[in-house]
């Protein structure tokens, strides 16, 4: 591992720019409020500012602001009126159950408002019994107001200074995704190698890379400076985010049959080469990526030229060594992978020439697309959405009564002086963290908080036990808050390590000699929160996956078909439109990725919900081949050649009936006997036969000759490559197929893949 590189990639991410930006929000009026010795009397200000912070997410500046208005009203509101009515606690209940519900559906409206709801929540949670408002509430709320009122100024001022910042840092965490997505291509290639394991994380960085791809669609497509301005960075930024999507198409490409390859190559030694080359590349996306995130031009950082032409001289080396008419065809399809790796290595090359880009050249650049059919779907905000989710059979609504009941019996808790315990709203705010719409994610994130609660409060302990220099002591509650709010949100575990430890210190600076109460209180309420969170998130209206699988399978078979269509539609010689191709194409990854991810979780679900594991897996598993072998076969499609030795019709009709079969199977219907004849056509495909053996013929009357271009490839290459990928298709096709159908054969009917009516989300 490069832990140079990796330390960069970390420490130039947007995760750690946010949280510096946050830190020193908080931090900075702490420092001034301490000087003139009122922080404790003002506390409220920078708790305010971390909450409103704590609510911004990626994305374009119009919504960014907007957002963080609404949860500076939203916070107020909820303020205020928990402190109004906290002596009453037939109103305390009731406004817990209005704002749970309501603050849990807005996340209807997507994962920008669903952050607002969560944070009103924990805002809730930290007035509902005024021990922070005292006696003046007024004047409390106004201090809680200025704090929330705060950040956004911030906010606007650095977005002001710094207009490209997130995007540039997004898309450089883009190339950083398809590094780590190469790596794992490449591992493909290595001695014996985990196919099975290899698969598995395939699977995992497609959704890591799908939902990074969404944030960054909105994020650049939907910023008015990048789409409308003719500035060079505007320009550069969306040609750099476009470039990596083509690059995403092309690492999906090199889908081949490894295990076919490792038992032909495994001990020549040239698939180690290929494999170390790989990896290569995936350094240089790497660099490209940090480089994007600091803001600084990239200069390649290997010699491509000479190891690439080191890579192809030892397998022309190889070729004419032991090429013969057995295994010749085996050497096409080599000859083929290293064709893709050529064209990898000049697409990153052209990412390098677009990263240092002439001014005047970089303004006349253009993409030549309509960026409004990229974005992802989403929902309007009107209240008729809201009210169509009023319903059991929406997954917002039963997350809504979920955290509800969760946080009426968490503060039920709090009523029960007798158990002796300080700090209830703990509880609280941790049912509110951790119960999520998922079952998985709840007993995941359950676990990681009270594991990173527990370490956290024991370092953190033993921190204020021997360290007693008070700058000592404020340095580490710094660190504390950029590590918690850089890792908030891929690994909660040292999220929530670092942010017990920021909180402990914090309550040392507000009220010393109290370590041993709060260390207390905090592992007795998260584990109370915990168990609370694990009885709610299993008996009220729970929504398992598998009552997702269905849909989510018709989905995706319907999108790889609609690919597959437009794919071939050119080798059909059919009007071939570039953006509705990458349309398309972005659909059938999107379905995939939202299958995978579903799937994902429902292995982390008990038994007795992983309904049909095995029938989802391998469609799951076959769904990406088909979009993988799809993506190979787009290739051609780019390429001004014509191949009428393939029988493009024969091969369209019979792999489009085969998966044609796997829709009407999901919907339930019968396949008809037309589907059945035109998926058992024969393709003719004789002109690649004749060619086939003519160089058999070649090779056996010892004919071979030392051709090393390695930017040309045989015809016959090509066109042996062509038909091995459709039919590779049609096989993949025709096993999910028969998984569908011996599973319907066991169970009478599909239905039973989801066990219950489909959710709405």
């Amino acid at each position: 591992m490069n832990y140079s590189a990796e330390l960069k990639k970390f420490v130039t991410s947007q995760y750690v720019y946010s949280a510096i930006r946050i830190t020193l929000a908080t931090v900075l009026p702490c420092v001034v409020l301490a000087h003139f010795g009122i922080l404790k009397e003002y506390f409220l200000f920078p708790l305010g500012t971390s909450f409103v912070a704590l609510t911004d997410q990626p994305g374009p500046f119009i919504r960014r602001r907007n957002a963080l208005a609404f949860a500076i009203i939203c916070f107020v509101l909820v303020a205020t009126t928990a402190s109004l009515v906290m002596h009453v606690k037939l109103l305390v209940f009731t406004e817990i159950i209005v704002f749970g519900m309501f603050f849990s559906l807005i996340g209807v409206y997507g994962q920008r408002l669903a952050a607002v709801g969560s944070l009103s929540l924990v805002v809730l949670a930290i007035f509902i019994d005024g021990h922070l408002t005292g006696d003046d509430i007024l004047k409390s709320l106004l201090i809680f107001a200025s704090g929330c009122t705060w950040f956004l100024m911030i906010f606007l001022i650095v977005t002001t200074i710094q207009p490209y910042k997130l995007a540039s840092q997004m898309i450089g965490e883009n190339y950083l995704q398809l590094a780590g997505f190469l790596k794992i291509k490449a591992d493909h290639y290595q001695k014996n190698p985990d196919f099975t394991r290899l698969t598995s994380q395939v699977i995992a960085k497609q959704i890591e890379i799908k939902n990074l791809q969404e944030e960054t669609r909105e994020t650049v497509f939907k910023t008015r400076t990048i789409v409308n301005e003719s500035t060079t960075t505007s320009r550069l930024l969306m040609l750099m985010f476009l470039n990596s999507l083509d690059l995403h198409e092309k690492l999906m490409t090199s889908e081949s049959d490894y295990q076919k390859l490792q038992k032909s190559f495994g001990d020549t030694g040239i698939l180690v080469k290929i494999h170390n080359y790989l990896n290569l590349l995936a350094e240089e996306i790497t660099n490209i990526g940090i480089s994007l995130q600091i803001g600084t031009r990239a200069k390649s950082v290997h010699h491509l030229e000479t190891e690439l032409g080191g890579l192809n001289r030892d397998y022309f080396d190889l070729r004419n060594k032991s090429i013969s008419p057995d295994n010749f065809e085996n050497f096409m399809v080599l000859r083929q992978i290293l064709m893709r790796i050529n064209d990898i290595t000049k697409e990153i090359r052209e990412i390098y020439k677009v990263f240092s880009q002439d001014v005047k050249l970089a303004k006349s650049l253009s993409t030549g697309l309509d960026l409004k059919k990229f974005l992802p779907n989403e929902e309007k905000l009107n209240v008729k959405v809201l009210k169509d989710n009023i319903s059991f059979s929406s997954s917002h609504f039963r997350h809504a009564l979920r955290i509800t009941v969760a946080l009426l019996v968490g503060y039920l808790f709090s009523l029960f002086q007798f158990l002796g315990i300080g700090h209830t709203y703990w509880i609280m705010i941790t049912v509110v963290a951790i119960l999520k719409p998922a079952y998985s994610i709840t007993k995941k994130r359950n676990l990681l908080r009270l594991y990173g609660t527990i370490a956290g409060a024991v370092i953190a302990y033993g921190i204020l036990y021997y360290i007693r220099v008070n700058e000592v002591l404020f340095t580490i509650l710094l660190v504390s808050m950029i590590m918690c709010f850089s890792f908030l949100k891929g690994r909660y575990f040292w999220a929530v390590l670092f942010m017990t430890i920021y909180i402990f210190l914090s309550f040392n600076f507000l009220s010393p000699g109290h370590v041993n109460v709060i260390f207390r209180d905090r592992i007795v309420d998260t584990a109370i929160a915990a168990v609370i969170t694990s009885i709610i998130a299993y008996i009220v209206l729970p929504v398992w996956e598998h009552t997702q699988n269905l849909e989510l399978m018709k989905k995706s078979a319907d999108c790889n078909l609609i690919y597959f269509q437009c794919v071939i539609s050119k080798f059909l010689e059919e009007g071939f439109d570039l953006e509705a191709y990458k349309v398309k194409r972005k659909n059938a990854i999107i379905a995939l990725a939202n299958l995978s991810d579903n799937f994902q979780r429902m292995i982390s679900e008990p038994k007795n919900q992983q309904k049909k594991l095995e029938v989802v897996h391998q469609f799951v598993a076959t769904s990406h081949l088909i979009t993988a072998y799809t993506a190979s076969l787009s290739q051609y499609v780019k390429k001004e050649e014509k191949y009428p030795e393939i029988d493009a019709e024969g091969w369209s009709r019979k792999i489009e009936a085969e998966m044609q079969k796997v829709a009407y199977l999901l919907n339930g219907e019968k396949i008809t006997e037309s589907l059945r004849k035109e998926s058992r056509i024969e393709p003719e495909d004789s002109p690649l036969d004749d060619l086939i053996l003519k160089r058999k013929t070649e090779l056996t009357e010892s004919e071979g000759y030392d051709r090393r271009d390695p930017d040309k490839i045989s015809r016959l290459t090509e066109l042996k490559n062509i038909h091995d990928v459709l039919e590779l298709i049609y096989d993949v096709a025709k096993e999910q197929r028969k998984v569908i159908e011996k599973y319907k054969s066991e169970s009478g009917s599909t239905s039973d893949l989801t066990a219950a009516a489909p959710l709405q989300s």
